[in-house]
């Protein structure tokens, strides 16, 4: 069949050069895609979001299946539309999609269905919530606008001074636009964090290998935080009891609470976990493929990702036997200078034709004639494969000794 996968970065990279191991792809089509995805398929200029524009190109041109790769696209509505024109498509419709779209839903689903979580208060006027703020004892906090905010929209705050200036940043100044319509003040959670992603129909939960990322810019977990500077498969800190306990305390109860809300969801569960003093806890939920976890986890799946895929959208999971490699895997994200805020665009790239031992998955790139050059704050993601996480991650590394862009920026611990 000819597929079309929708977005740009490292995480539809992976998805097109898993997709294109399928003895059953045809065609493969990536919009808008970046110097990655022009390597192994044909990309379209056409928005992520412009879904009229997209609904029109598969019709066109006879697209079986369409995957949606970023949230913006599935909480406004791609699937509803598309399924609407007769087309098939993987993901959550926008109904189910508010668990990513909207904090506010999210932690008032937990709350109604006592699924663990931090403890929260909800805004709607900045009035209110900076009068919570001055009776407001215990810092740090976390403030995290409602809406979609491309990941910014949680600042997490040490003292009342950088609360009220929080607030007033995200209420009054706008800087995430609608999205900070409303505002959650919540607890502040400590431990280490778990990307629990999982493969969900109408019946059936599968749990992908574990996988734990880096959000901080710096070494040592220092800094802003980002969309993801590396991840690792296995996570060492995940085993079988801890799945068990999610699936019955979180993941269930989730997807029983949407279904009861008349939200039933399928496609990608992504669940961003905090392992406390008192047990894990929801930190979030995404609901599509996490980045960069997909650039580690999509090379141990076994089983065709295609037939994954068609599954789902068919509600037939359970008949299938997803089955995995045992071989570890590492990414590192390589960034430019100043990423998570302004940073320079249109750097050439070099080295990438030299990298043997590892596959290179395109973030933030473009190509410029014979160029490949630097178009995003997070530009690669170098990804290996070994029997362990460390063997995997000194493949890695010793393969970024052949890149090379100006200022380009890297963490050195992941794994560590």
């Amino acid at each position: 069949m000819n597929i079309l996968v929708i977005g740009s970065g490292g995480r539809e990279h992976a998805l097109i050069w898993k997709l294109a191991q399928s003895p059953r792809a045809e065609q493969l089509f990536c919009a808008p895609g970046n110097a990655g995805t022009a390597q192994i398929a044909t990309n379209i200029a056409l928005s992520d979001n412009d879904i009229p524009a997209l609904l029109s190109f598969a019709q066109e041109n006879n697209i079986g299946l369409t995957i949606v790769g970023p949230e913006v696209p599935l909480v406004e509505g791609i699937v509803d539309v598309f399924e609407a024109g007769g087309l098939r498509i993987f993901g959550p419709n926008a109904r189910a999609a508010i668990l990513e779209g909207s904090k506010v839903f999210t932690k008032e689903l937990l709350a109604k269905y006592n699924i663990p979580s931090a403890e929260y208060q909800r805004f709607k006027h900045t009035e209110s919530a900076l009068k919570f703020l001055k009776s407001n004892s215990t810092y740090p906090i976390v403030i995290k606008a409602d809406g979609l905010a491309a990941g910014k929209g949680v600042l997490i705050i040490s003292n009342h001074a950088e609360a009220e200036a929080g607030i007033r940043t995200i209420m009054e100044d706008r800087v995430f636009g609608d999205a900070g319509n409303e505002v959650i003040i919540e607890d502040f959670l400590t431990g280490p964090e778990l990307s629990m992603l999982s493969f969900v129909d109408a019946h059936t939960v599968v749990p992908m290998v574990s996988a734990k990322d880096y959000k901080r810019i710096g070494e040592g977990d220092t800094g802003l935080n980002t969309g993801g500077m590396g991840a690792i498969s296995p996570n060492p800190l995940y085993d079988q009891e801890l799945e068990a306990f999610c699936l019955t305390h979180v993941i269930h109860p989730t997807l029983e609470g949407m279904r009861k809300e008349g939200r039933p969801f399928k496609g990608i569960l992504y669940c961003g976990l905090m392992l406390t003093s008192d047990g894990p806890k929801v930190l979030e939920y995404n609901v599509r493929f996490g980045d960069p976890e997909t650039q580690v986890i999509l090379p141990r799946l076994k089983t065709d990702l295609i037939d994954i895929f068609d599954a789902i959208i068919d509600d037939r999971l359970g008949d299938l036997d997803v089955e995995w490699d045992s071989a570890a895997a590492a990414t590192i994200v390589l960034a430019s200078k100043g990423y998570p805020e302004s940073y320079p665009k249109g750097l050439p790239i070099s080295g990438l034709e030299d990298v043997d031992s590892s596959t290179v998955f395109h973030a933030g790139t473009k190509i410029e004639g014979d160029s490949v050059l630097s178009s995003g704050g997070r530009v690669l993601a170098v990804t290996s494969m070994a029997p362990d996480v460390a063997e995997a991650l000194r493949i890695s590394y010793a393969s970024i000794q052949k890149i090379e862009f100006d200022g380009m920026t890297l963490r050195r611990d992941i794994g560590s």
